[in-house]
């Protein structure tokens, strides 16, 4: 059964209105989530700050059918016009200005949907924390990859003891986009630390794997020891990095997160060994995921199968060899998000309907960006990660 069906039985809602701030032309990731969100037609887009240009606010506004007297020149203009007036807002913005901007909606009284990193300072992610929580509202984080129907297939898995006790974790993001020159308008701003905060490649490629981890396995993390290269001359923030990781419950785990490594495009993966068996799954093959059991027999589980646990299963779109992707994976994450708006503001909203990263998994990242940096900057050394 579909997604869309699945939902449909249990709440129906009408369509929400959104705003967006940031993905103005050129930009990359605010298209991203408007193709997401379209895919269920449970949102529309209505008004939006696209861009510090308001030329270019207006272009993509007219783009997209906007009407021009909802287009702003700033997100502190539109926060306050718009507020009673949409359901939530997306902030696709340079890292450095995530806080800020998050905050105005928030204050307004408005649902909040921000890409990743939640934050740049840990007490910035505990502010929005509070502020949240002080108005009653719902915060979406976009670990896109976290909305892969496989990705919740392992889930499931770990949780109900497929693989036993966690003994060991390999987790890996390897892009080779940076391995010499700027790379472009994307390269630029992640390079620099007035738009991308402390970190470049750990901030945007380890912090997938910190996530991954976290929301398949449950683990904490009880310390880090890093090793953040600034391998390309002239570059002020790293483009490759090595974690050693200890969790709390005594599993050992190791990241590498580099935008360096020449021949690989995007391919986060990794593999959880137990005391029962073991787990691989990678964005390359976002399909399936291999299991290897006491026996050492590898099974490899496809989605669109009855072998994916009913809890992962239903966020299937479509029927088998009828490949999943990117865009599947943020939509499901939009998809939950909005119906726990809608039940949100209907009164019926229960914790176990929510199914999206939230702010603990944002300030998580913050936090794994901060200690990594410290560590590597004190000589690669242990610290403590709370």
């Amino acid at each position: 059964m579909s997604i869309s069906a699945t939902i449909s039985e249990s709440f129906t809602a009408g369509v929400l209105k959104y705003g967006m701030v940031g993905g103005g032309d050129g930009a990359f990731i605010g298209g991203v989530h408007r193709k997401a969100i379209n895919l269920d037609g449970k949102a529309e887009l209505v008004t939006g700050c696209f861009s510090r240009n308001p030329d270019n606010t207006l272009t993509t506004g007219r783009k997209l059918g906007l009407d021009p007297g909802r287009l702003y020149n700033s997100y502190e203009e539109m926060a306050k016009a718009e507020s009673g007036k949409i359901d939530f807002a997306v902030v696709v913005t340079t890292n450095t200005s995530h806080f800020a901007i998050c905050k105005a909606f928030l204050e307004a009284g408005i649902h909040v949907v921000c890409d990743k990193p939640l934050a740049c300072e840990i007490a910035q992610a505990e502010e929005l924390i509070r502020i949240t929580e002080e108005k009653g509202l719902l915060f979406a984080v976009t670990y896109s990859y976290s909305g892969n129907v496989t990705f919740r297939h392992v889930r499931e898995l770990i949780r109900a003891g497929e693989i036993g006790d966690i003994r060991m974790v390999m987790g890996e993001y390897p892009q080779g986009w940076l391995y010499d020159g700027d790379g472009g308008k994307q390269g630029a701003w992640r390079r620099d630390p007035a738009e991308a905060g402390i970190s470049n490649a750990l901030g945007d490629l380890g912090t997938h794997i910190e996530n991954t981890v976290a929301m398949m396995t449950g683990l904490k993390i009880k310390r880090v020891l890093a090793k953040m290269d600034k391998i390309v001359h002239g570059r002020v923030l790293d483009d490759n990095s090595v974690v050693l990781v200890e969790y709390e419950n005594g599993a050992s785990g190791a990241y590498w997160a580099s935008q360096v490594a020449l021949g690989c495009d995007n391919d986060l993966k990794v593999r959880i060994f137990g005391s029962k068996g073991a787990i691989e799954w990678g964005c390359y093959t976002s399909e399936e995921a291999t299991i290897t059991g006491e026996d050492g027999i590898r099974k490899t589980v496809r989605r669109g199968y009855s072998a994916i646990r009913p809890e992962a299963a239903r966020y299937s779109r479509l029927p088998s060899a009828h490949t999943e992707g990117y865009f599947e994976a943020m939509a499901n994450i939009y998809s939950n998000f909005i119906d726990c708006v809608c039940k949100h503001n209907a009164g019926v909203l229960k914790p176990e309907d929510i199914d999206y990263p939230g702010l603990e998994d944002g300030l998580n990242g913050v936090k794994f960006i901060h200690r990594c940096v410290e560590s590597s900057a004190k000589g690669n050394i242990w610290v403590d990660f709370d």
